[in-house]
Parts: structure tokens; C-alpha cells; sequence
């Protein structure tokens, strides 16, 4: 649709009503904030996959390995 038509701005005026209807009500109350204090807290950390990690690396290595040598 070229936009020197004289019904592109009844479009476009139609089309950005819509998109405004879309909005939320404006009677909802705005969520809380939490504060900076909670955020800042420093928690213990998670332990470490890494232990895990290496475990199963070593064991797929040993099974390539013996894959490597029970092929001709």
C-alpha cells in the first residue's frame, strides 16, 4: 500500500489506537522493588562440577583408548 494513499493515515491512526488498547490497566499496582540489601547478600556458592567433569572425561578417555587399541 503506497503511503501518498489517502487512507494510509486512517490506517495508521486505526493500527496505533489498537496497539494502544493492547496496554495493561493502569489501576494495576506497580510491582515492589526489592532492596539492594537482599540483592548484595552473599550466599554460600553451589559446589563445584568440576570434580564430576574430570571423573567422566578420564572414564571416556580410558574407553577411546581401549576402543583405539581393540581396532585394527
Amino acid at each position: 500500500m503506497p503511503c501518498n494513499t489517502p487512507t494510509f493515515p486512517l490506517f495508521l491512526t486505526a493500527l496505533l489506537l489498537a496497539l494502544a488498547a493492547c496496554g495493561s490497566p493502569q489501576s494495576s499496582p506497580y510491582p515492589a522493588l526489592v532492596p539492594s540489601e537482599t540483592l548484595l547478600i552473599e550466599e554460600p556458592l553451589s559446589p563445584s562440577p568440576a570434580p564430576e567433569l574430570e571423573a567422566r572425561a578420564a572414564a571416556l578417555k580410558a574407553r577411546a583408548a581401549a576402543l583405539r587399541t581393540a581396532t585394527p
